[in-house]
């Protein structure tokens, strides 16, 4: 019984994987034959034939016009459809001591259907409930969420939060017992990493960090290690204002808000991330720094890190547009079937 149930989970397992090599390829290329996808895939003619009539009865593929001939029968030409579902994703925010959350609905190759931005009392668990209801009756086609929260999840609870409202509740559990769906939450400044990340297009993997200064809050950052979000074992990696600076954190908080300390302690926390995750870049924002920090705090770390492998040091503008463009990849993703190939090294 075991040997049968594990050939049937890895007969399921291969069919997942042939499944998203088709949506992944159809993605790219725009449109296909049989033919065309087999070659992009790797996989044989009759397999894409079997899967692609079965995405074609959930409406998943679309048939369109046959290609031209060119003797011979007409080959089929299939597109994916990707308005078959949507994402809603949404982000909760108190910066200035003002909340507010800002969404966006977009289909499954990340175009916009809808997106608003509303100013709330409280950026609570409520509040975002009542936002995501509204879209859902808005738009039933919804199929994953995403939230980005001013905080991390630790076992499925906000244990870290600059909304007090947010700390201890299972958000993402209780989003998903109401709604059914596939439910992401995470970390504003992994996300905001994520987006800054792709859209650089980089061509092969790199090593890159984003650190905010905010006003009224502590620091924190978000790491992508040789292209993959690095969160740690608990979620807390990236958390710099626990860093080991010496002084209390009343008293860090002080010295971020003054002019003549930020620099100091902003090139303390970039010269232990340079150190520990050397990045290719780090990518600064928050209301506390300027272009002006810019340059200081690039020689404070010349003076002690070696030029060799000194990151490049930039102002990180319009950094929710990178915020929202991570939460729609992240959410995208969580509906898409992973397989991790890692190659051994010798």
């Amino acid at each position: 019984m075991f040997i049968i149930s594990q050939i049937t989970n890895n007969s399921i397992r291969v069919k997942k994987i042939n499944q998203e090599l088709i949506k992944q390829a159809l993605k790219m290329m725009g449109h296909g034959t049989k033919s065309t996808i087999a070659s992009a895939t790797g996989l044989s003619v009759a397999t894409c034939g079997n899967i692609l009539n079965e995405f074609l009865e959930t409406g998943e593929v679309i048939e369109t016009e046959l290609e031209e001939p060119s003797g011979g029968r007409p080959a089929r030409r299939y597109v994916y459809n990707s308005n078959f579902s949507y994402i809603a994703c949404l982000y909760a925010s108190s910066e200035g001591g003002q909340h507010s959350l800002t969404y966006q609905v977009t289909n499954l190759i990340g175009e916009t259907v809808d997106k608003g931005f509303q100013e709330v009392p409280l950026a609570d668990a409520p509040a975002i409930d009542g936002i995501i209801e509204s879209l859902i009756g808005k738009h039933p086609e919804i199929k994953a969420l995403g939230i980005g929260i001013p905080g991390f999840v630790h076992q499925g609870v906000i244990n870290v939060c600059d909304i007090a409202e947010l700390l201890n509740i299972p958000l993402e559990a209780q989003l998903r017992a109401k709604y059914e769906l596939e439910v992401t939450v995470d970390n504003d400044m992994n996300l905001t990493v994520y987006g800054f990340y792709k859209k650089q297009n980089y061509d092969e993997d790199k090593t890159i960090v984003v650190i905010t200064f905010p006003k009224d809050n502590f620091p924190g950052s978000g790491m992508i290690i040789d292209g993959h979000i690095h969160r740690g074992t608990t979620q807390f990696a990236g958390e710099v204002s626990f860093l080991p600076y010496g002084i209390s954190r009343e008293e860090q908080l002080a010295q971020l808000h003054r002019q003549d300390t930020f620099v100091a302690l902003a090139a303390k926390t970039i010269m232990s991330l340079i150190t520990i995750v050397n990045p290719e870049t780090i990518a600064l924002t928050g209301e506390l720094v300027s272009e002006e920090h810019i340059k200081g705090i690039r020689n404070q770390c010349k003076g002690v890190i070696p030029d060799e492998h000194m990151p490049h040091i930039t102002l990180l503008n319009h950094p929710h547009e990178h915020y929202m463009n991570g939460l729609i990849a992240i959410t995208l993703e969580s509906l898409s079937y992973h397989l991790q190939l890692v190659e051994k090294r010798r």
